[in-house]
């Protein structure tokens, strides 16, 4: 395949902290480059100037007192920023956008984690996204007790959500799986316990039909 065969496509990774989206979309990344396919990484929040320093606020430990509603509209406007900066001008050149994290997280974590109204972080998730909806998302699922075994394993050192401990992080993944189950065209489930090769081969398997 070359990347004239390719048109821009918007994949996104999703699931709870530590379930191995970074790792996956990596390898997605470098299987598409072998391939001549031209594709970016990016995450949110963060990925441009504006994005990063509003992440930077969002998991800071000394902002404890931040209300649930603040960390909503924070993530919408990093999200903004970073559709408008980066990813519509991307995909308008044709190219696979691979991105870690869009508005299904701000659902699972500020809606089902945090227990606001679904229906206002929707309409929230539509300004945010500024109308673009993934075309492609895949969903890892692990259990948080071993994302959690993962990043102490690792040394990794908890930001202001990872520290809400175990009982958010399974409020988040029901979120997720609850999503899924709502959108099962677009949202694909990838069991997050196997190999790390094993779960790559699946995603590749499934990324086909939009590369080809």
């Amino acid at each position: 395949m070359t990347v004239s065969q390719c048109k821009g496509s918007f994949v996104t990774f999703e699931g709870i902290d530590a379930c191995g989206k970074s790792t996956q979309i990596r390898l997605l990344h470098e299987f598409l480059r072998k391939n001549e396919v031209d594709a970016i990484c990016l995450r949110d929040p963060g990925t441009t100037a504006i994005s990063e320093s509003i992440r930077r606020i969002l998991l800071d430990n000394k902002n404890s007192a931040m209300s649930s509603w603040t960390e909503l509209l924070l993530y919408e406007a990093a999200r903004a920023q970073l559709v408008e900066e980066e990813i519509r001008p991307a995909l308008a050149k044709g190219a696979i956008v691979l991105c870690d994290r869009f508005y299904d997280s701000t659902t699972a974590y500020q809606g089902y984690g945090r227990g606001l109204d679904l229906d206002i972080v929707r309409r929230a998730n539509e300004i945010g996204s500024v109308g673009l909806t993934p075309d492609l998302t895949f969903f890892l699922d692990i259990d948080p007790r071993l994302a959690v075994a993962r990043k102490r394993e690792i040394g990794i050192a908890e930001d202001r959500l990872e520290a809400e401990g175990v009982a958010f992080q399974e409020k988040v993944r029901h979120g997720f799986r609850e999503l899924q189950k709502a959108e099962p065209q677009r949202v694909s489930f990838i069991d997050g316990h196997r190999a790390i090769e094993t779960i790559q081969l699946e995603i590749q398997s499934i990324m086909m039909p939009v590369i080809s």
